[in-house]
């Protein structure tokens, strides 16, 4: 779980490995909390339901610090399959969840 905003460096070292230009993270949109980092966005979400978060207020991203601001965050991930939610992909389709995601990314991981 990120404890205090990445800087610059922590961003670039996350996104060098393992897929060299992006890292993935998972904010819980209740706690506004977020864990980065893993080959997998379940890896995030199971670190967060271990320390209590709930499933349904999990959402996954991807994060590209190189990306021109405006087009770093990707809201993709399989976690994010919820029928019953009605987000039927892997986007996330709800624009009041993309907006509380955005808020806790840009607070904690840096420039959107």
């Amino acid at each position: 779980m990120v404890k205090s905003p990445l800087t610059e460096h922590d961003r670039q070292v996350l996104a060098a490995e393992p897929f060299g230009d992006m890292f993935k993270l998972v904010v819980d949109i209740t706690r506004l909390t977020v864990t980065v980092g893993g080959d997998f966005h379940a890896e995030g979400e199971s670190l967060m339901l271990a320390g209590g978060a709930r499933q349904e207020d999990l959402w996954g991203a991807n994060y590209y610090p190189a990306r021109p601001a405006g087009l770093r965050l990707e809201y993709s991930a399989l976690i994010n399959i919820r029928p019953a939610r009605n987000n039927r992909g892997h986007l996330i389709e709800s624009e009041e969840i993309k907006k509380v995601v955005r808020e806790v990314v840009a607070r904690m991981i840096g420039p959107i």
